[in-house]
């Protein structure tokens, strides 16, 4: 039998292309089937440009041949695709900037074309897509990375250098959070406020964060992202001024998507000596007219002058001069008032005058007081700043014990008519006095001025070194789970049985607590350095889905488990000193305070824990020495080093003799009273948890106007929570 015959499939003729050829302008025209009719002139300008600046097109013209009556070529053309830049290449034309018989790169559409003239013109409007965003923003990145200024590629594309810095800036987050954006995950509105930081450690950090909480708005990231910053409406930035603090070395962070462009300040310390040295150059002017002393603080607390008499003093008067100068003014002000008077709006240059006008006149309104030279040398000054940034300098403050005492006449030395001895009297000061200034509370000038009295150490200090033992508590907990276990069975019977408020140093809600005003050296403590090792090694196995989660936390062994539980339960812990706060609603209570170091301490036993061998802690200058009196020093070499070493460098500066100190005690052991286990047997050592509220370690008591203050802005830590 005959094989069947088999069937053979059709083969598709191959696909054949039309050809590209260079035709002259003036034998091109515009088609009568581009579909393009509406709004034909939007964008022209932007295109004529480009063709102009770049001398070439990027795409040719689409062309079709035109046909006589008999079907032959007439040797012109109409182009249904590509109308745009007909018209575009025609004002170059007309410019002079393009011959008109110039010849224009084209693709001309084969004769036995499938499709019909309508259809490539619809065809190449429609099916074609947009670049993404995050394509341009990588674009503008890499002609600036080849060689174009942002002011260049602003020209290029019709824009803006700022809209071309902020696609630079976008083009520059963490590749990780534009992977996010690519996906979808995050808007731009998002994107654009991790622009904030550039640290992309600390982008990856919120954008963790965020997705787990339920506040993705823009404001809220950009909050995260400058929470340890000042930003430049803080009146200690307007004090200084920015310029200085850039000037100095200060790092600026800048939302360049703010109408107002917001602005951070990243250096606080950097800030902070700005203010201080600023402040100190002004109280030694101010001193320099003789007053007694002279109390400067960013913020004078409340009830400052209380008690205090003040100086009535007379105002200088205005000379001729100034006088005729003020009724020139009030001329000048009622004459533009009285020519504008009609004016629904003022014209913005007599605005302005007006405006100006005003300030002098209110100047002369701030006429110098004049006070007794005997009271200035008795009397006091005090020297802040105003919520806009403003100096405000307040003299003429007389403290009790300041003021000049009776005069009692000595009635068995007395004679008829002669006034008798004078006891207590003041005598007259002879020249200017020198002030004494102080900063904070405390004495610009401490170093010469110290008596051996062991003060309270500054609460800033004592904020940063809690901070250190809260950090190395986290690391103990988290490598003890048998202790991690107890301390959560604890909080929970307490709170359960007892019914205790959550005031202890165990805080149940897992978070991680940030330090606004920690130490330069807390990151690099062998504490944070293990957290962060353990952290990163738990979340290459922590699934991100929640269901999973469970799953998986269920099938863990035993050890696993308690290794995890330790690892959460010890973010919880909180062993900070903060100033107690009196009055409900914000803060802790001395009550709360008390109980904190003192189930802190309870963790430190039981943990086995060393503030030296594990926390690493050491006395240097920048962390504590440096920071002290020298009576507080001595203390610690004597108590480190012993008797011998403390009475060898107690002729020297405070300079030197921290210096000194730090080498002496590198390898004692020695701890500050704050990192230092409360003595159980001794009295008032602690409080206990039974809520009965013993008195604080001397360390940490005081209050009143010797002790060594800090500035207002870190009277509270401010713990942050990274939901």
């Amino acid at each position: 039998m005959a094989k069947a015959a088999r069937k053979k499939t059709p083969v598709a003729p191959m696909i054949e292309f039309s050809r590209s050829r260079d035709i002259p302008f003036n034998r091109i025209r515009l088609s009568d089937s581009n579909v393009r009719e509406i709004d034909v002139e939007d964008g022209l300008d932007e295109l004529t440009h480009d063709i102009d600046r770049r001398e070439d097109i990027v795409q040719g013209l689409n062309v079709r041949a035109v046909l006589d009556a008999d079907g032959a070529e007439t040797g012109d053309f109409e182009t249904p695709a590509g109308g745009r830049r007909y018209r575009a290449i025609a004002r170059l034309v007309a410019a002079g900037r393009f011959p008109a018989d110039g010849l224009v790169p084209c693709l001309v559409k084969k004769a036995n074309a499938k499709t019909s003239a309508v259809d490539d013109s619809y065809a190449e409007n429609v099916i074609r897509m947009a670049l993404h965003p995050l394509d341009q923003f990588k674009a503008f990145k890499r002609m600036v990375d080849d060689g174009m200024s942002k002011e260049e590629v602003a020209d290029a594309y019709r824009t803006t250098p700022r809209y071309i810095a902020q696609r630079l800036r976008l083009a520059r987050v963490a590749p990780s959070l534009l992977d996010a954006y690519a996906r979808s995950e995050m808007t731009l509105a998002m994107l654009e406020a991790f622009t904030v930081n550039p640290h992309h450690a600390r982008q990856e950090q919120v954008w963790e964060a965020i997705q787990r909480s339920h506040n993705r708005q823009a404001w809220h990231i950009r909050d995260l992202l400058t929470e340890t910053t000042v930003p430049t409406d803080d009146k200690r930035a307007l004090f200084v001024g920015v310029d200085a603090y850039e000037q100095a070395g200060g790092v600026m962070l800048r939302d360049l998507f703010s109408d107002e462009e917001e602005g951070w300040l990243e250096n606080l310390e950097l800030l902070d000596r700005l203010v201080s040295d600023k402040l100190k150059a002004i109280a030694d002017e101010v001193a320099a007219e003789g007053w007694k002393w002279v109390s400067v603080d960013t913020d004078l607390p409340y009830g400052h002058d209380r008690g205090l008499r003040v100086l009535a003093g007379t105002f200088l008067d205005l000379t001729d001069a100034e006088r005729a100068t003020r009724e020139a003014l009030r001329e000048e002000y009622e004459r533009l008032e009285a020519e504008n008077a009609d004016c629904d709006e003022l014209p913005d240059d007599v605005d302005a005058r007006l405006g100006e006008i005003e300030a002098a006149l209110a100047a002369f309104e701030k006429r110098p007081t004049i006070y007794d030279e005997a009271e200035i040398a008795r009397a006091g000054v005090f020297i802040s700043i105003g919520r806009a940034g403003e100096l405000v300098v307040a003299r003429g403050y007389v403290r009790p014990e300041d003021e000049a005492p009776v005069e009692v006449e000595d009635q068995d030395n007395a004679t008829d008519g002669e006034p008798g001895a004078q006891t207590g009297a003041v005598a007259a000061h002879a020249g200017v006095q020198r002030a004494v200034i102080t900063i904070g509370g405390e004495p610009v000038d401490a170093e010469d001025e110290e008596d051996d009295t062991i003060k309270p150490l500054p609460e800033r200090l004592v904020i940063e070194l809690t901070a250190h033992r809260t950090l190395a508590l986290h690391d103990a907990l988290a490598n003890n789970p048998h202790v991690a276990m107890t301390a959560l069975l604890h909080r929970m019977v307490m709170e359960r049985y007892h019914y205790s408020a959550p005031t202890g140093c165990l805080e149940i809600t897992v978070r991680q607590q940030r330090f606004g005003v920690q130490g330069a050296d807390l990151s690099d403590t062998p504490s944070a350095k293990a957290i962060d090792e353990r952290f990163a090694a738990w979340k290459a196995d922590v699934p991100s889905d929640e269901g999973a989660l469970w799953d998986w936390i269920a099938a863990l062994d035993e050890a696993s488990r308690m290794a995890l539980l330790a690892h959460c339960v010890s973010y919880g812990v909180n062993a900070l000193y903060e100033r107690p706060n009196p009055h409900s609603g914000s803060g802790v209570s001395q009550f709360g305070l008390d109980r904190r170091l003192s189930g802190a301490d309870r963790i430190a036993r039981a943990t086995g824990f060393d503030m030296v061998a594990d926390g690493g802690w050491r006395p240097t200058v920048d962390n504590y020495l440096g920071r002290v009196t020298k009576p507080r020093i001595l203390e610690a070499v004597r108590e480190g080093a012993g008797e011998r070493a403390a009475q060898l460098i107690g002729h020297l500066k405070k300079g030197d003799m921290a210096k000194e100190a730090e080498r002496l005690l590198a390898e004692t052991g020695w701890l500050p009273e704050p990192l230092r286990l409360a003595d159980l047997d001794d009295d008032g050592a602690g409080a206990s948890d039974d809520g009965d509220g013993e008195a604080l370690p001397d360390f940490l008591a005081g209050g009143g106007e010797d002790d060594e203050s800090v500035d207002a802005e870190d009277e509270q830590v401010v713990l942050v929570a990274a939901e």
